[in-house]
């Protein structure tokens, strides 16, 4: 493995996680966390030192295989640790970490990330690299481990984090909630939420969902949820099972700028409670994004568009679904729209300062829909669905997906995906096949 171009500074690719165990201590008033991290790991290559992304906290304390004579050195981005013998590749290791401090967001090239307060309880927010702003780990893209968090916080607060909650206990005015999540997960996916949430739950058919909102929201936030069992219905039968152990959706009482989604949930703000389409439209997005990005992930950033093109895409499906307009009409309405940018990017290598770029995401999308065009109907939702089939829990690149398109049509589609993968200039819709 090689370190990510796009995020050079970030990760260590000499090694790989298999589980994370997270032990936190939060005191919302005073925004205080005291925590410990044990890591499983393998090396990938012969280690006699390696790295672990840790911002804004301290770790006073690191022991490799429990052994007291590890060394390590804390800068204000890793920890480097020293095992007192190498580590052959191949090896098991286990690293535990105790750290502590204030966290808050990271500055970065993307803006600022990670652990965020709100006015009254956290969000953590972590695309791309946010995640070492409240545990330490290996930061790659491509890097999916297992996870079971335990946070003990004030009564007061609900605690949400991807997987099931497997225990939850009161004593002494705190209460302590334990989520394991089994399924692969990169780090920048792992969210954590503490509020004063009411839970509901979400009767999605075959997965079991809820929405945490504040009580005072319960009128607006009822009406945003009612499409999800008739979305996550139409992306069952467009791109296969739902891929996660369940589906939940976070409503903060704080404006947000934009929602994101995490392993097996997404967090909007309340603002997106309108019952608009540009909100409807993003529920869509992030609910996809369970096939796309999350069970299905990337190994590098460069591949963005796998992630959002497709989660754009799912938009379009959904507003034709619903009675708005179809996904033709709005492949048209954005290729307009597109026509009349900058024809500076190329989406299948856009550059880490355009990985969020909005045409990126709607080029993505049109993407797809010429891929549609080109093959039909049913050949396209064939493509999709043996797509998550094949990639499930696990991460791709561009190329498998070109691959896989290729075996699924039975012939070559490398000129169309040059066209819009490398070429800078915005091809024009092909026309659709007539036996589509």
């Amino acid at each position: 493995m090689t370190v990510d171009p796009y995020a050079p500074e970030h990760g260590d690719p000499s090694y790989r996680v298999l589980e994370y165990r997270l032990s936190l201590r939060y005191k919302v008033s005073t925004n205080r966390l005291d925590a410990e991290a044990v890591i499983v790991a393998e090396a990938l290559e012969p280690l006699t030192r390696f790295h672990l992304d840790l911002v804004g906290l301290t770790a006073s304390r690191v022991r490799v295989d429990g052994d007291k004579r590890t060394r390590f050195q804390h800068t204000p981005r890793q920890v480097t640790v020293r095992p007192s013998a190498r580590i052959e590749a191949g090896q098991r290791f286990e690293v535990d970490v105790r750290y502590s401090g204030s966290p808050s967001p990271r500055s970065s090239r993307w803006g600022r990330v990670g652990w965020e307060e709100l006015e009254d309880g956290v969000l953590v927010a972590s695309q791309p690299v946010g995640a070492p702003t409240w545990f330490p780990c290996n930061d790659r893209v491509g890097d999916k481990a297992s996870y079971r968090i335990e946070l003990t916080t004030e009564d007061a607060y609900t605690v949400v984090a991807p997987g099931r909650l497997v225990a939850r206990s009161s004593a002494s005015g705190r209460t302590s909630w334990t989520y394991v999540e089994d399924i692969p997960t990169a780090a920048y996916l792992v969210a954590l939420h503490i509020g004063r949430y009411r839970t509901d739950p979400v009767p999605l058919g075959s997965v079991p969902g809820a929405v945490h909102y504040p009580a005072a929201l319960r009128t607006p936030v009822s009406a945003t949820v009612a499409n999800l069992p008739r979305m996550l219905a139409l992306f069952e039968r467009s791109f296969g099972p739902y891929p996660l152990g369940r589906y939940d959706m976070v409503v903060t009482p704080d404006v947000l700028e934009i929602p994101l989604e995490a392993q097996g949930m997404a967090v909007f703000g309340s603002n997106f409670t309108d019952g608009r389409w540009e909100s409807e439209r993003l529920v869509a997005h992030e609910l996809a994004h369970q096939w796309f990005g999350n069970s299905i992930g990337l190994e590098t950033w460069r591949d963005i568009w796998l992630n959002e093109g497709f989660a754009c895409y799912a938009e379009w499906l959904w507003s034709e679904e619903s009675g708005g307009p179809t996904a033709h009409h709005q492949a048209k309405k954005h290729w307009e729209l597109l026509d009349g940018l900058p024809q500076d990017l190329v989406l299948g290598d856009p550059g880490p300062d355009l990985i969020f770029d909005d045409r990126v995401y709607k080029r993505g999308a049109l993407t797809l829909h010429a891929l549609r065009r080109v093959v039909g109907d049913e050949v396209f939702f064939r493509i999709l669905q043996s797509w998550t089939a094949a990639n499930e829990g696990a991460t791709a690149t561009t190329a498998d997906f070109i691959a896989l398109a290729e075996q699924v049509a039975g012939w070559r589609l490398g000129g169309l995906f040059v066209e819009w993968l490398e070429d800078r200039a915005l091809p024009k819709l092909p026309h659709r096949r007539k036996d589509a």
